[in-house]
């Protein structure tokens, strides 16, 4: 297993030390000023740079974009600028970080965005709440982007990929997944256009494509990769055929030569109370010959198995690293993983706590 699983792997110009990766983990602390990466964030990703690869946390591309209190942004010179004591960090201590970029479209309260209705492909209402600086809200109705408004939000992504550059990530990675913004316009229960981004999948799929295109412009094909959730319903985002959608965008992955693809591969239980979850990984085999990264619920006995059965490249860890900060050492020394503590108060709350507090097993023995 650990043969396996510390064996180096080369993502285009990216060289991961290790195949345990960092999945992209919302923490919420980014506050004072909001959206401003700080001093321990950058403490928070240098613990976890024993990853082959980190995932930042979702980043937003702009303001209109970003809906989550004290989630980082990367859209202006300042932000940048503050990114750097973390991108810094991690490659001082051997690792490798990646901006996972981020637009919320319709989950974005209009509370965040001055009472102004939220973007998205078509005028839908997400189920659920939101969380806004004021405490859990049922989301609102989104309005469909005109053409002018998809010209403009193609354009802040890649004014994003440029911020990112500066920051000093590594690499960058769109956020497709889990029923945001790209993925409200690849799937038909929330892209209900009749115009060239809408209707068959090869036109759902517009949005996504020219979107990558743009970030590569800036970064080149060989350090930007993807994370897609194809199966399932996804904060009240679905499709009616999924297996011919992600279809096209697995190609979609493969002729622009992207660095990597995460995919976010629930077991068969699934999440959110899910039953019968299509495995959708063996689809991107066929179509997408780059790396493959999976991600949800694994523990380091079956990533080493799917690594070594061929069903993946790599895999990346989520909640563990939130509570294992040498989660790859442990693996490698058949450690016991630390649980959660606080689970799931401390995930988001400021501070400390919960956050850059977790020992490593060397402190553990110590004490």
């Amino acid at each position: 297993m650990t043969d396996t699983l510390f064996k180096p792997l080369k993502m285009g110009a990216l060289e991961a030390k290790n195949r345990i990766f960092m999945a992209p983990l919302t923490r919420g602390r980014a506050a004072d000023p909001m959206f401003q990466p700080n001093d321990l964030m950058a403490t928070y990703y240098q613990q976890r740079a024993g990853a082959g690869l980190i995932f930042s946390e979702a980043t937003g591309i702009s303001r209109e974009g970003l809906g989550w209190p004290s989630a980082p942004g990367i859209w202006s010179d300042e932000q940048a600028e503050a990114w750097k004591a973390a991108t810094n960090a991690v490659n001082d201590a051997g690792g490798k970080i990646v901006c996972q970029l981020w637009h919320m479209g319709r989950l974005v309260h209009p509370d965040f965005l001055g009472g102004q209705a939220p973007l998205s492909a078509s005028v839908t209402t997400a189920p659920d709440h939101a969380y806004t600086p004021t405490g859990k809200k049922p989301y609102e109705p989104s309005r469909a982007a005109t053409l002018s408004e998809i010209k403009q939000t193609i354009e802040n992504y890649r004014l994003a990929a440029e911020q990112a550059k500066k920051a000093d990530f590594d690499g960058v990675q769109l956020h497709a997944a889990n029923g945001y913004l790209v993925d409200q316009f690849l799937r038909d229960k929330t892209n209900l256009r009749q115009d060239e981004y809408g209707g068959p999948a090869e036109n759902r799929v517009r949005f996504m494509r020219e979107v990558l295109e743009a970030i590569i412009d800036v970064w080149r094909a060989d350090r930007v990769g993807i994370r897609l959730s194809p199966n399932g319903d996804s904060q009240g985002c679905d499709d009616s055929d999924p297996e011919t959608t992600f279809t096209h965008a697995a190609k979609v992955c493969e002729e622009l030569s992207l660095a990597f693809v995460e995919l976010r591969q629930p077991d068969a239980k699934g999440t959110f109370g899910q039953t019968d979850v299509p495995q959708q990984d063996a689809l991107f085999r066929e179509h997408y010959s780059g790396p493959l990264i999976l991600n949800s619920d694994y523990s380091a006995e079956k990533a080493a198995a799917d690594i070594e059965s061929g069903r993946c490249d790599a895999v990346s860890f989520g909640r563990p690293y939130i509570s294992n900060p040498d989660l790859a050492e442990r693996i490698a020394k058949g450690a016991q993983w630390a649980e959660n503590k606080d689970v799931p108060k401390s995930w988001y709350f400021p501070g400390e706590a919960g956050y850059t507090d977790y020992p490593t097993l060397a402190e553990e023995k110590a004490g």
